[in-house]
């Protein structure tokens, strides 16, 4: 497999982010690809929060929320999807599959062995997260989902097919104007933060791929996995659910996650951040701190 490995220099004074990289080259299927991880907090604290990123994004995604976790004594988590971050990056398209990224997050989960897990998912980080905990049933107790479905072979709409047909279009993403129009309150520094893992097209396979893998017709793998997990987070799901919409996402809105909240059990009525777009995160440290206020974490 031809795997580029993005130089270390790319990711210097990157601005609220002072967080030690670490990494694993052993999980299981998957030995000598090295996947980056944030890991923050006491290792033996009670509580850990696992967070997902999604497309095309990495742990720089999460720096408001990580802190606020950490502060209320838990252990946070946070792993770069393989091609993304400061992740290895397979060069040939093909690699990326559903199952490629779902089996090496299972490893990831299995060789640290995450307990008491609360899943923090988006985009994409929901789309393959949300089908974890019921393979690893004893070892997830909460969940904070945003702005992400559960697709099964159904349109997610005219929005959903423009943003396929925009990467499509664009071999060379430029990941920090994405986020600059989808976050306008972010500086130039913070957005340029989100292109720093791809020094050039080579490294971008991984963004071209994920909007093709989405499961939007029939037939398309991953579906039966996520008909799984639908049926699992409506009938089986015992936790305590969180669920933040940032408004003015386009794709997956107010909508979309309605009718998600819908599928899983249990899950109260949202907190919907009218300002804030499909990257909720952006907006992170009051969705963690209402989150921890909703679980009981903090006063």
């Amino acid at each position: 497999m031809d795997v580029l490995r993005t130089p270390d220099s790319r990711f210097e004074n990157l601005p609220d982010y002072a967080f030690k990289p670490n990494y694993l080259d052993d999980l299981k299927g998957y030995e000598g690809l090295r996947a980056h991880y944030l890991d923050e907090g006491p290792v033996k604290a009670q509580r850990t929060f696992l967070c997902l990123p999604g497309e095309p994004t990495w742990a720089y995604l999460y720096r408001r929320m990580v802190p606020v976790f950490a502060d209320a004594g838990a252990r946070v988590l946070v792993p770069d999807w393989l091609g993304f971050g400061r992740s290895d990056k397979p060069v040939d398209d093909d690699v990326y599959s559903f199952d490629f990224h779902r089996e090496m997050m299972l490893a990831f989960i299995k060789k640290l062995d995450l307990q008491n897990i609360t899943l923090v998912v988006q985009d994409w980080g929901g789309i393959l997260g949300l089908t974890l905990p019921m393979d690893l049933r004893d070892r997830f107790s909460r969940l904070i989902v945003m702005n992400t479905a559960l697709p099964v072979g159904e349109s997610l709409g005219e929005g959903f097919q423009g943003w396929k047909d925009y990467v499509a279009s664009r071999p060379d993403l430029d990941c920090s104007a994405l986020m600059k129009r989808a976050c306008p309150h972010l500086t130039e520094a913070e957005a340029l933060a989100y292109e720093a893992p791809f020094p050039d097209q080579r490294y971008k396979a991984g963004v071209r791929r994920f909007p093709q893998l989405v499961m939007i017709e029939p037939g398309m793998d991953g579906i039966e996995t996520a008909k799984r997990a639908r049926k699992f987070w409506h009938t089986e799901w015992q936790g305590e659910s969180f669920m933040a919409i940032g408004a003015q996402d386009p794709v997956l809105g107010v909508p979309v996650m309605s009718k998600l909240r819908e599928i899983i059990r249990g899950c109260p009525g949202p907190m919907i951040l009218e300002e804030a777009g499909h990257f909720v995160q952006e907006w992170g440290d009051q969705v963690a701190r209402t989150a921890l206020k909703h679980f009981g974490d903090m006063p």
